[in-house]
């Protein structure tokens, strides 16, 4: 296996090129790699390849050393749907459907190295996408602006790892996390003026905008027996820095920092080809103020109270199971549940985000070829959810509703190198 500084700047940039949007755990995504998106996204207790350090850091000294790429496919569709808006006359009538995937590919990469410095000590890093949110309506929403409206942004996380074996049943893991983000926005002239917004010039419309951050991910792994093992992670908020061309849009200023969250889990070995898993996790959204405000905050937007998008904190449950088929071949299933983000009385803001999905089923498979390279695939279907709103549009805007709607399929794509044949 051969890898060097040189390839991995070149996969960075790379993965800097793409485009990535995803809506499933809110906005973070299931599960990271082939492996964990066919076992229903759960793998906190049982690492399976160098991309452990997205998950919980203490699984790289157990992966072995490795080389992990793979593309994962995403194709949202969602839309919304206005009911019993009355606004005045000389307005246009904004009841109707709205088709929000005008673009409906998306391509999330992913990447991860792990090497044994020594027998307990495992250094590694993972670069991988942790989420984002993307609308692009096929036509303006008079409620919202002039112009089709619609949102785009996208997370990038590298994060170097270190993991070490405290003895024969523990292992503890730290990851760095530094994060990329970015963001656009159009459609929304009707809240781009002195009224509605602290900085009207900074609302819609002005291109993407970068932030940078940084985190910390720390994890804990404990083999019980050779039966059980259990594991614990916890990721810190990233800090990161504001969107500054959308500073009249975000609270504070353009601020959108990235969520806490912390989770655990168990892998047991029913059989001696058949390990059962189960993760729960609790992603932390409430932290943020630009997400968890409420969309009818009386304040400016951009303002420290502004509007949001009135997301509250989630808890996500995660079941799989891992079957050896034969030496060379394992299958995997997998279910994911996660609780709405958001409120039916919030469903206005949340045009521009409709992570209205709950329940999600994996499959997925890996082949090791008699070289000893791996391929495995997996598939998600988001099954489609519709949430109605509640006297969700203000009656400053006509009153009325606006009912959200999504599903989504994914397709993944692994290759995998090294001694670990998980």
């Amino acid at each position: 296996m051969e890898w060097n500084v040189r390839s991995l700047l070149v996969v960075t940039v790379l993965f800097l090129l793409v485009s990535a949007s995803s809506a499933t755990d809110g906005y973070f995504v299931t599960g990271y790699g082939a492996k964990q998106q066919g076992q229903g996204g759960a793998g906190i207790a049982l690492p399976a390849d160098s991309l452990a350090g997205a998950t919980n850091p203490a699984g790289l000294v157990l992966v072995g050393d490795r080389f992990d790429a793979g593309l994962t496919w995403f194709r949202p569709i969602r839309g919304a749907t206005i009911t019993d808006n009355q606004l005045p006359p000389g307005y246009p009538d904004a009841n109707g459907n709205y088709d929000a995937s005008r673009v409906k590919n998306f391509f999330l990469p992913e990447l991860g190295y792990s090497h044994l410095l020594k027998p307990k000590l495992a250094l590694g890093v993972s670069i991988f996408g942790s989420g984002g949110l993307d609308t692009s309506y096929t036509a303006p929403i008079p409620l919202l602006g002039s112009t089709r409206g619609g949102v785009d942004l996208e997370q990038l996380f590298v994060s170097p790892t270190i993991a070490y074996k405290v003895n024969s049943h523990n292992s503890l893991g730290i990851a760095i996390n530094v994060a990329y983000q970015r963001f656009a926005a159009e459609g929304l002239q009707n809240f781009a003026s002195s009224s509605t917004s602290s900085s009207p010039t900074q609302v819609t419309n002005t291109g993407h905008a970068n932030s940078y951050g940084a985190g910390v991910r720390l994890g804990w792994l404990g083999e019980l027996n050779h039966v059980i093992n259990v594991g614990f992670t916890y990721q810190t908020k990233t800090y990161a820095s504001k969107f500054d061309r959308y500073k009249g849009l975000f609270a504070e200023q353009g601020g959108f920092d990235i969520p806490a969250n912390f989770g655990g889990g168990v892998a047991i070995k029913v059989r001696p080809k058949t390990t059962v898993l189960f993760d729960a996790e609790r992603i932390l959204y409430r932290q943020v103020k630009s997400i968890a405000n409420l969309d009818s905050n009386q304040a400016l937007l951009g303002s420290n109270n502004g509007p949001g998008f009135g997301w509250h904190d989630i808890t996500v449950i995660k079941a799989g199971v891992v079957r050896s088929v034969t030496p060379a071949l394992t299958i995997r299933g997998g279910y994911n549940y996660s609780q709405l983000p958001f409120d039916k009385s919030q469903t206005f803001f949340n045009i521009l985000a409709p992570a209205v999905v709950q329940q999600h089923l994996h499959l997925g498979a890996t082949w090791i070829r008699p070289a000893g390279q791996e391929i495995t695939l997996a598939y998600v279907h988001a099954f489609q959810n519709t949430v109605n709103g509640v006297n969700s549009i203000p009656p400053t805007a006509g009153g009325g509703n606006a009912n959200l709607r999504m599903y989504q399929n994914s397709i993944n794509l692994d290759f995998g190198w090294g001694k670990n044949k998980k």
